[in-house]
């Protein structure tokens, strides 16, 4: 067995603890240390997980010498604070596996994927909804055929989220995710047009629904919310072709294909023995992937999810904010 990948977590969040509990967790993972800028999280997790903690990055870069970094800061528009540290880990010659969204600006996100390519690092997103074994399931129908020529994708998303921050808040935290699911089925977005409102006593744009043509040809619709509560399914995906359709429902729950000509569908279900528990266990698989692919060696530009998916992620919401400030105009990307 390869000596094990010697990770460190910076961000002692909630979101941050989750990506050190499953690094602590993987056998293929030695986690030596945590790092967050607020004292009492740094030491919280430090004790808790039994590593070292620092209060600054560049100083437990330079201490540590990690391998790999997980990046699991907030900020503004949950994003702002990916930026210097990620830049900080790669230019110290780790790999990084960053939150979503990638940046909460385009020449920011930009710039850690320019900088990850000149230092020649593995760089990738939390994307975790493409790492369940649904979606694993569904890829595979898109990619053995079974798809066909896509004629349309139609994805929604919602959960009820109370916090509000900039009036785009919501396109730029939560839909990361429903554009890398779109765009892992669909390939390149190419155009997009978007409309928003807002649920009685909201202040920013909670709720969007966005268009969006693809480089195939395909065409495609997202229904994304912050006002819908919690409890129910959360996302749902359909893919169409001419040889057939699948729909996943949730990231994780379940996957039906339902062929062309064919009354016999195959679904693939969550099983209750081994599966997914529930939404934190989604995160297990796609961490476990990137430190998989940094154990063999794996070329930087085909990591699963990468910094390069993230940022093109963020260009398509770009572009349905610059669509809902004109008015809802198309604008191509």
């Amino acid at each position: 067995m390869k000596t094990p990948i010697r990770v460190a977590v910076i961000g002692c969040g909630p979101i941050g603890n989750r990506h050190a509990d499953l690094h602590k967790a993987n056998p293929m993972a030695d986690l030596v240390a945590v790092c967050d800028i607020r004292k009492d999280r740094c030491d919280a997790a430090a004790q808790r997980l039994g590593v070292q903690g620092f209060y600054d990055a560049p100083t437990m870069l330079a201490t540590i010498k990690p391998d790999v970094v997980s990046v699991a800061t907030g900020g503004i528009e949950y994003g702002s604070d990916h930026f210097l540290p990620t830049i900080q880990a790669l230019e110290a010659g780790c790999h990084v596996l960053c939150e979503k969204p990638i940046c909460n600006t385009i020449p920011e996100a930009e710039m850690m994927v320019a900088t990850a390519k000149k230092y020649n690092r593995c760089f990738g997103i939390d994307f975790n909804h493409r790492f369940t074994e649904a979606a694993k399931v569904a890829k595979k129908w898109v990619d053995d055929g079974l798809i066909g020529q896509q004629l349309f994708i139609n994805m929604s998303m919602w959960i009820k989220n109370p916090n509000e921050s900039s009036p785009f808040y919501m396109v730029k935290a939560l839909n990361p995710h429903s554009v890398d699911v779109m765009r892992h089925f669909g390939g390149d977005i190419v155009a997009v047009q978007a409309f928003v409102t807002k649920a009685p006593g909201r202040t920013i744009w909670t709720t969007m629904s966005m268009n969006c043509k693809f480089k195939s040809g395909a065409v495609g619709h997202l229904s994304a919310s912050y006002d819908i509560e919690r409890g129910h399914p959360m996302e749902r995906c359909e893919v169409a072709g001419i040889k057939g359709r699948f729909v996943l429902e949730d990231m994780w729950r379940e996957a039906t294909l339902y062929p062309a000509g064919n009354l016999i569908k195959q679904v693939y279900t969550n099983p209750v023995f081994g599966g997914h528990r529930d939404f934190v266990d989604t995160f297990q698989n796609r961490l476990a992937t990137f430190i998989q692919q940094v154990a063999d060696d794996t070329p930087p530009e085909l990591i699963n999810g990468s910094g390069a998916d993230g940022l093109a992620a963020q260009k398509v919401l770009q572009g349905a904010i610059d669509s809902i400030e004109s008015g809802g105009q198309l604008i191509w990307l």
